[in-house]
Formats: structure tokens, sequence, C-alpha cells
């Protein structure tokens, strides 16, 4: 999926590190690091569309296959992570209100 075919309503679940997470992010994406998710699968939503991002698509596609190996179907890979998502021109966004960049 490219960042201009996202839904607006979609859930995006960006699976990065803090520090990538801090230096800039999705407005309304929820964080939940790759190596936490196999504690944490109970807060990816079964419901609605679920994109995965990472920085460039390799973490977050990996993420997905576990995913759906246990049971979610409604999860889809961000080609290109926050970079194609950036240079696609959507909003990047950091919590302090510094500008935001994509590690």
């Amino acid at each position: 999926m490219t960042p201009d075919q996202v839904p607006a309503d979609a859930y995006l679940l960006d699976v990065r590190e803090p520090d990538e997470w801090e230096a800039g992010h999705a407005p309304g994406a929820h964080h939940l690091p790759m190596m936490e998710v196999p504690a944490r699968m109970a807060e990816v939503p079964a419901e609605g569309e679920v994109v995965v991002v990472c920085r460039a698509g390799g973490r977050s596609g990996q993420v997905v296959a576990y995913l759906m190996n246990n049971g979610w179907d409604n999860v889809r890979n961000l080609d290109g992570g926050m970079q194609s998502w950036a240079s696609a021109g959507r909003d990047v966004v950091r919590d302090d209100g510094q500008p935001a960049r994509v590690l």
C-alpha cells in the first residue's frame, strides 16, 4: 500500500524504535516498537484497516507477516515506510512541537 492509498480512518501502527518515533511520526499514529509486538498484540485492532509502518518497509513487513500468522487479516504494510510517507507530502509531526523528520 502506498501513502496515498492509506484511508483517513486507518489505524496507523508505527513499529519503529522510540528515537525514530520521537523524531517524527504520522499524525494520529500509534507507537508499538517491533520487539514489543508479541507481548502487546492485544493492542492491535482486529477490526478495521490497520496499516503498519516503519522507516522503509522492512520491519513493518515482518510485523504484518507475524500478525497475519496469528490471526489478523486486516493488516497491510506501508510500502517504503515513513520515508515514502514524507516523500509523498504526508504530514510528519513531533509530540514536542519541534520540526519533525524521519530518521
